[in-house]
């Protein structure tokens, strides 16, 4: 759990790393000012979910095959390059490339869920270890930028080659320390027809409990892309925040998340349970999302925050449970589908949530609402807990034991 922790951290410090200065690095190669740059850096993001959402069941029936240890290390590896690509890059095109690499190897987070359902073999530590991936991306979101900021001294480029450092020397550690989790007893054949994402999505469809378990998860993360795809622009337009204070705010949403999931979620799930752990967390996530939708002044953000990161308990919880329904040699797959959902929310939710804002903010709208896209978000998280409260009752009543879902 030590070195998959150090390596989310560092794939989300090296993501946060190039934060402060790829919109001035856009701004350079492109010849424009930088907040015209900003549908530019859209574009980047929009590439690097797209590749994502394709390649992350690759990755994931990869895992299944040779073992999760070489699939972390070439992703490892590939981020690597990726930075190198950005540091180096002589025009926009350039960007275009490395993002499309970073979409290829960024389902590290697809073979490292997979590892961390192999070595949790107990559903309450299972959750406790899933938490990791938050606590990872909560520290990373704090630490990352702030280093990037002080790189930046040195140059817009200077954080690139941070981030590409750290990235080769964590494959350098893992290439000596890190042990295999997947027996080779427990590995699979590849199989082109569920390495992509309508196969990796049909692995959903054939086991019902799954299916319908995951589309509870995918509600979550579309609802979560009213904040992390549109919190800027509401901030900015509803309270006039300068850059610096999103940038603050961010950072606390960082401690907030890091310290729930590395800390409270350990706590909370084995009191609670998993279950109840889900329907407190996506319940915190729905009042939090309506409190934003209805602040009216600029420190309400920021307590409003509270409740709703307060909600990363649901996300571990959830997690374990899905990983439950699935034995070890379709552990890769499994999570390989469940990433490719991820990216998809973040293929189409800043879509639907900028484009909300936008609408009830203009001249056209039926009545005047800035906060529109959270009270959908709301929406999407109040249903995502209705359907897993109802799988999970079904469940109780007919209990399904564990097994790999059957081709046809």
């Amino acid at each position: 759990m030590g070195f998959i922790f150090v390596t989310l951290l560092i794939d989300i410090m090296g993501w946060g790393l190039i934060i402060p200065v790829m919109a001035n690095l856009i701004s350079e190669l492109k010849g424009i000012p930088a907040n015209k740059a900003s549908i530019y850096g859209g574009y980047l993001l929009a590439a690097f979910a797209f590749t994502q959402f394709l390649f992350s069941p690759v990755i994931g029936n990869l895992s299944d095959r040779f073992g999760r240890r070489p699939v972390l290390l070439a992703s490892l590896f590939g981020f690597g390059v990726d930075y190198i690509i950005l540091a180096i890059s002589p025009a926009y095109s350039w960007l275009f490339i490395g993002r499309v690499i970073a979409g290829i190897t960024g389902a590290s987070f697809t073979t490292a869920s997979a590892y961390i359902a192999d070595i949790s073999p107990d559903p309450a530590q299972r959750a406790k270890n899933f938490g990791m991936i938050g606590a990872a991306f909560g520290l990373g979101f704090v630490l990352g930028p702030a280093l990037g900021g002080l790189l930046a001294i040195w140059g817009i480029r200077a954080p690139f080659y941070g981030a590409a450092a750290l990235c080769l020397l964590n494959c350098l550690y893992g290439y000596f320390f890190l042990p295999e989790s997947l027996p080779k007893e427990n590995r699979r054949p590849f199989d082109w027809k569920r390495a992509n994402p309508i196969g990796s999505l049909m692995f959903l469809v054939r086991h019902r409990e799954i299916g319908n378990l995951a589309f509870g998860f995918f509600l979550i993360y579309l609802a979560a892309q009213a904040v992390q795809g549109n919190w800027n622009f509401f901030t900015e337009y509803r309270f006039h925040w300068t850059s610096g204070m999103v940038g603050i705010s961010l950072t606390v949403v960082g401690v907030l998340i890091g310290g729930v999931q590395g800390g409270l979620t350990r706590v909370v799930n084995p009191k609670l349970g998993n279950e109840k752990s889900i329907y407190l967390g996506l319940s915190l996530y729905t009042i939090g999302l309506v409190l934003f939708a209805f602040a009216s002044q600029s420190w309400m953000m920021f307590v409003f925050l509270i409740p709703y990161c307060l909600g990363g308990i649901a996300g571990p919880s959830l997690q374990a449970v899905i990983s439950g329904h699935v034995d070890p040699s379709h552990q890769g797959e499994l999570q390989g589908a469940l990433t490719s959902l991820m990216s998809a929310t973040t293929i189409i939710g800043p879509i639907i949530m900028t484009g909300t804002f936008t609408y009830f903010t203009s001249d056209k709208a039926p009545f005047y609402f800035p906060g529109m896209h959270f009270l959908i978000g709301a929406f999407f998280m109040l249903m995502s807990t209705i359907i897993i409260y109802f799988v999970l009752s079904r469940e109780k009543k007919n209990p399904i034991p564990a097994q790999p879902p059957t081709a046809g």
